[in-house]
Order: structure tokens, then C-alpha cells, then sequence
């Protein structure tokens, strides 16, 4: 249940106070940002990126699962607890020397993330941060983004 946000979801109230805390946050820790991107479609952080990005008045940017983006792309391969996968971005998606924060909903091994981060140092972007709601530190997902900086709004254990 700890890892589980819809019940944020459900309630309007909440959700909009979520957004409220993350928006305080960058507006607080960052001057300028360009773009908030978000990874795979199956992850409930495409739930929280556009609204923070909206709430910003910056742009999103997607990260999908391979195959599912139109043009040019650039993927990274990453693994899982259960196999391997493939994440890709659209290659003009960002700039170089393009300020970036990746938000997610959960962070857990920190493989999709560290996966997300790769693909941004392809476009020479500047991920500024890694932004989730919630991290399981038992799973110490954050120990794998040493270099980049990472926030998380609430830890369980």
C-alpha cells in the first residue's frame, strides 16, 4: 500500500497538493528548467509530469518503451529484476546543454531511472534532477544515480 498512489489519484484535493509540493520544490531548488520528462507510459509519473510541467510553463517530454515513439529515436537498454528492457526518446526531443528533470512515481532499483538518465546524457542534456513521490530505500534504487542529484518526497523502508 506504501507504493501505491492512487488513492492520490482518486482525490482531487490530494492530487493537486501533491503537484503543490512539487512545484514548491523546483520552483525553490532550480532557477530554469526547460523540460520535465517523464518515463513509459505504463508508469503512473506520465500521471504527475505534464501537470508539474504545465503548473511550470515548460514543455513534457516522453521516455517510452522501445518501438512506441515516431522518427529518429535514441534507446538505451537497462536490466530488470525479471529480464531486460529497452527505453527510447525521440532524438531531437531536447537540446544539448537542455536543463532536464525526470520525475516518476516510484523509485524501487533504480534501473528505468539510471536507464532514463542515460538517454538524456545521449542528448546532452543536463538532468538537474530525479524527482519521485516515493522511494523504497530498501531497495537502495537511489545509491545507482550517484552523480545524479535526487529527490524523493517520501521513503519507506
Amino acid at each position: 500500500l506504501c507504493s501505491d498512489i492512487s488513492p492520490l489519484l482518486k482525490d482531487p484535493a490530494a492530487f493537486g497538493t501533491l503537484i503543490d509540493l512539487l512545484e514548491d520544490h523546483l520552483r525553490a531548488a532550480f532557477p530554469q528548467i526547460d523540460f520535465i520528462a517523464g518515463e513509459r507510459l505504463d508508469s503512473r509519473g506520465f500521471l504527475i509530469g505534464p501537470p508539474l510541467a504545465q503548473r511550470l510553463g515548460i514543455g513534457f517530454v516522453l521516455i517510452r518503451k522501445k518501438g512506441k515513439l515516431p522518427g529518429p529515436t535514441e534507446s538505451v537498454s537497462y536490466a530488470l529484476e525479471y529480464g531486460k528492457a529497452e527505453l527510447e526518446i525521440q532524438s531531437d526531443a531536447v537540446e544539448p546543454g537542455q536543463k532536464v528533470v525526470i520525475v516518476d512515481d516510484l523509485l524501487a532499483t533504480g534501473g528505468t531511472m539510471c536507464a532514463a538518465c542515460e538517454l538524456m546524457k545521449r542528448l546532452k542534456a543536463e538532468v538537474l534532477e530525479c524527482l519521485v513521490i516515493i522511494e523504497l530505500k530498501l531497495l537502495k534504487g537511489s545509491e545507482k544515480l550517484k552523480s545524479v542529484p535526487f529527490y524523493s518526497l517520501l521513503q519507506y523502508d
